[in-house]
């Protein structure tokens, strides 16, 4: 199974953002994990991050011809970007939307995303071991 992982915005310096709220990892130590989890549930992963809206969609593009499955963690974007939802609505594999902190608990403008209703399921608030599970689901939904 071919897994993308796609981070968004400011998730280059999520190391540098609250510890609480976002795990206190940085983004090199939480791609490391996530190719680790991979191994172990024998799936390969693919881990990209740009803070370039037009590249994130071109990615999603590119991952259309191989991915088996998908987890985005758009950050901000995902409260706003109707053309990363357009992206991702195009998909035919499962798609997990992740994000570290749980957005439903924070500013109200956070408790909103576009991607609600073209994504398989949702994980928040679990830090970094959201995106184990979210592999996790992945590996399931092919099995």
């Amino acid at each position: 199974m071919r897994i993308v992982v796609l981070n968004g915005v400011n998730l280059d310096v999520v190391g540098r953002r609250d510890p609480a709220l976002y795990g206190g990892i940085s983004i090199s130590e939480l791609e490391t994990r996530i190719y680790e989890w991979a191994s172990e549930l024998h799936c390969t992963v693919r881990a990209r991050q740009t803070n370039h809206e037009g590249e994130f969609i071109d990615w999603c593009h590119e991952a259309f011809d191989w991915a088996d499955g998908v987890i985005i963690n758009p950050g901000a974007w995902a409260h706003y970007s109707w053309a990363i939802r357009d992206a991702v609505e195009l998909f035919t594999v499962p798609v997990v939307e992740v994000h570290l902190s749980n957005i439903d608990e924070r500013e109200e403008w956070r408790r909103t995303s576009v991607l609600e209703g073209v994504v398989e399921a949702r994980i928040i608030g679990k830090g970094p071991d959201g995106y184990r599970e979210g592999l996790e689901f992945l590996v399931k939904e092919r099995i």
